[in-house]
């Protein structure tokens, strides 16, 4: 029986044999090399998988999601590379969090890792579910508060009940949105990004890894108006990024690649908690991609050269809170920001 985050976890002799079950079809697939675009690493052929290794549930056809409905469908765009890198016995990090956010884009593989981690690390629930309302927070102001008409969302996970376009154009329908992804579940439900865009607005896809800021700028800009100021947006994913110099220096490049007025919005997850250290490591255990948890300190270096927006660099539930007395804990492992660039 598959458990609901914040319901009790599988017995612990059953969650280490699945456990041990995805790594087996991990090591047939070869080993995940990390950050967003080495996710296609994880995601070779279906035709590559040793179909003899046996799993819990059975293999969900690509076009089927979690709630059972094999009629879904991808969108006609999408590359059959995507189609090929789609792997749903090996966890995505995109799907965890789907999971943990309560949605139905996730499957067994996905549920049993959050599940486990969420075992050691309750409060990873209470932040996935968290990250949301900061990013509507962050939006809403971007676009009221800074007159943003120009949003890059890079690293865009799966879309959530509110989504980045949404909130931008609620306040300015004007507002165009670029999202950024290269998980192939991502490009499998990039059609559900687009919906809701305002006669007025734009909202654009782009199967692209921030590896590269050369290329999402220079494809953001068949869609974004490069004349006036842009909110570059970094929420909760630069974690997949091994090395913290690399992670620094695709923001710095990012950053230089837009005008003067520009704002930088990002959260990341924080080593702020022992309980946060242990779960990632087993989350890392898994064979899923792995998430590094960084210092404070080192989220800010994010920021050098910017100018930072008030409150700074705070926990995510304190950022601008609509309603302090909301439920949420005044302290979460995630902070985040926004920042101008001069």
């Amino acid at each position: 029986m598959t458990t609901t985050p914040g319901e009790a976890p599988r017995s612990k002799a059953r969650t280490l044999r699945l456990i041990g079950t995805i790594k087996r079809i991990t090591a047939a697939s070869g080993p995940a090399k990390g950050i967003i675009g080495a996710r296609s690493a994880m995601h070779r052929p279906l035709d590559s998988l040793d179909r003899s290794i046996p799993f819990e549930e059975p293999m969900m056809s690509p076009a089927e999601n979690s709630s059972g409905d094999p009629t879904a469908e991808f969108p006609p765009h999408l590359p059959q590379y995507a189609h090929e890198r789609l792997r749903t016995d090996i966890p995505s990090p995109a799907r965890t969090w789907n999971y943990w956010m309560g949605g139905k884009d996730n499957y067994a593989a996905d549920r049993l890792v959050g599940d486990s981690t969420a075992a050691i690390n309750p409060e990873v629930i209470t932040l996935a579910r968290a990250s949301r309302p900061f990013l509507i927070r962050v939006v809403r102001h971007l676009a009221a508060e800074e007159n943003i008409r120009n949003f890059l969302d890079i690293g865009s996970g799966l879309p959530a009940e509110t989504n980045t376009h949404e909130v931008a154009q609620s306040v300015a329908p004007e507002a165009r949105i670029v999202y950024t992804d290269n998980d192939p579940m991502v490009l499998a439900h990039a059609r559900a990004l687009m919906r809701g865009t305002t006669p007025e607005g734009v909202t654009d896809y782009l199967d692209a890894d921030y590896h590269d800021p050369k290329q999402i700028l220079e494809q953001a800009a068949n869609v974004l108006n490069f004349g006036q100021p842009i909110a570059v947006m970094f929420m909760g994913v630069l974690g997949f990024c091994q090395e913290y110099e690399t992670a620094k220096q695709i923001v710095a490049d990012t950053m230089a690649g837009v005008p003067s007025g520009s704002l930088l919005a990002l959260w990341d997850c924080t080593d702020t908690s022992e309980a946060a250290k242990q779960s990632t490591d087993q989350y890392a255990d898994s064979g899923t991609l792995p998430y590094i948890l960084r210092s404070v300190e080192q989220l800010d270096g994010f920021f050098d050269g910017l100018e930072k927006v008030d409150p700074g660099l705070v926990p995510i539930t304190q950022w601008r809170p609509d309603n302090p007395e909301n439920g949420l804990p005044a302290h979460v492992n995630g902070y985040g920001a926004i920042a101008r660039k001069p």
